[in-house]
């Protein structure tokens, strides 16, 4: 599933030419990586509001449409207002298809409600990590990491050594000799 992002280049830039473009219901941003300048983009903000909410929208390898011409690229950062429902700022970085890239996944629990620390132990599942870093080729980038929760007995925890990932995909804490726990029975 490839997601599309459409921005037109900006080309006035400052506090004051952000605020107009955000009274216009548009959100400054920037391109940046891969070798090539950095680049000023506005984007619609209700649009942008809207596939924010989407969780694959924060890990995957998007689509930026930047006036016609097309890249890869991954969203990085985003800046919310404190209380109104508005974004305020957003960067996206360019994604080479041939460069292993760090990011953040999110992991998706599964089979709690039926593992035997909750079914015959009456014990709780604790969530300790909502989300993993990996370091993949663009294309081998999973949306999610799955975490089974079926076998877990009372006071055992899932570790990162634990998580299937795919081929290619490796696992930051883990490479770097910390097996964590990702989720316990207590």
């Amino acid at each position: 599933m490839t997601i599309e992002v459409i921005a037109q280049k900006r080309v006035v830039e400052g506090t004051g030419a952000s605020r107009r473009l955000r009274r216009a219901g548009k959100v400054p941003g920037v391109v940046y990586g891969g070798n090539q300048d950095a680049v000023s983009i506005e984007l619609d903000h209700n649009t942008l509001f809207y596939a924010l909410k989407d969780e694959a929208f924060h890990g995957a390898v998007l689509t930026l449409n930047l006036d016609g011409a097309t890249e890869a690229v991954l969203l990085r950062d985003t800046q919310l207002h404190p209380w109104k429902p508005q974004v305020l700022h957003v960067d996206f970085q360019r994604v080479n298809a041939n460069e292993k890239i760090t990011t953040k996944v999110a992991l998706h629990f599964k089979n709690a409600d039926i593992c035997p620390a909750v079914k015959l132990g009456g014990k709780k599942i604790t969530h300790i990590m909502n989300d993993v870093v990996v370091k993949a080729l663009p294309a081998n980038l999973p949306a999610f990491v799955e975490v089974d929760l079926s076998a877990l007995q009372s006071g055992q925890s899932v570790h990162l050594s634990d998580l299937p990932v795919a081929e290619g995909v490796e696992l930051v804490e883990l490479a770097r000799g910390h097996d964590l726990a990702v989720a316990q029975a207590s």
